[in-house]
């Protein structure tokens, strides 16, 4: 039985003055595993992190020896008696959560240590960096439980690709931090936990000396490749995206302190 914790002490969020917010789920009792409440929380805390315009960055890290391990157990005991109208807005729910956390206008980072399985490694695909530690365990493991890794499927199919996915969708096989990053899940490989911060802190000096203006109008770039522009012409929704950034503020500003010598009034 997991230890009950009010919902606002399951996740932690931590902002600083130099605009980092950390997210930290904080269920280490049970490896971090997700359950209704955890989903709320995530969600609610990504929405309200996407308007804070002070928040350059967001961390997603686990308390103790796991990232997540996925859904908890007694959460899946309860929703073995739920309807399929119930099961429907509970998956929902989560589904409007991963949305948040790629949405966001800030670059978000996954530090992943220990265990990441089922809807953790969601968690690292839908962010937009991730960091791994050698011996990090990866698993997308629903088949095994007649299940499927539905909700989370467009985020990991985008980062390791279809043909992977075929594999890790239907053999529920674990696979290690070397395997993550082959497949592209991970960014980069780190010894421990140390070096997850080390690791994580260049990232995020690397982010401060960045538009926020333009990160978030080159996640939504990203997206529209991705999914295909409006008007199905590549070139001219390319070109609209770039005129748009000359002519935004920060653009403007980054500019002008480029040919000035200058930083820019980003920088700190």
């Amino acid at each position: 039985m997991s230890e009950f914790r009010p919902i606002e002490e399951q996740v932690l969020l931590d902002t600083t003055r130099e605009g980092v917010a950390v997210v930290t789920l904080n269920r280490p009792e049970v490896h971090n595993a997700f359950n209704a409440e955890v989903i709320e929380r995530l969600g609610d805390i990504f929405a309200d992190l996407a308007k804070q315009e002070g928040v350059r960055v967001v961390l997603i890290e686990g308390a103790g020896k796991s990232f997540s391990s996925g859904a908890d157990i007694e959460w899946m005991r309860a929703a073995a008696d739920y309807t399929e109208k119930e099961n429907y807005s509970d998956a929902a729910e989560m589904a409007e959560m991963f949305h948040r956390l790629r949405a966001l206008p800030q670059p978000s980072i996954a530090m992943v240590q220990g265990a990441a399985l089922g809807g953790g490694v969601g968690l690292v695909a839908a962010a937009d960096i991730a960091i791994a530690t050698l011996d990090a365990q990866f698993g997308l493991t629903e088949v095994r439980l007649g299940l499927v890794p539905a909700v989370i499927s467009p985020y990991v199919i985008e980062a390791i690709g279809s043909r992977a996915a075929r594999r890790y969708f239907l053999t529920g096989e674990r696979f290690n931090g070397e395997r993550a990053l082959e497949l592209g899940l991970v960014h980069q490989l780190v010894p421990d936990k140390q070096g997850l911060s080390q690791s994580c802190e260049k990232f995020v000096d690397e982010i401060l000396q960045c538009s926020p203006d333009a990160i978030a109008r080159a996640k939504r770039l990203i997206d529209a490749a991705r999914h295909g522009f409006p008007d199905h012409d590549m070139r001219v929704a390319t070109a609209r995206f770039i005129a748009e950034a000359r002519t935004s503020e920060e653009g403007k500003e980054g500019i002008a302190a480029f040919l000035a010598k200058r930083k820019p009034k980003w920088v700190g």
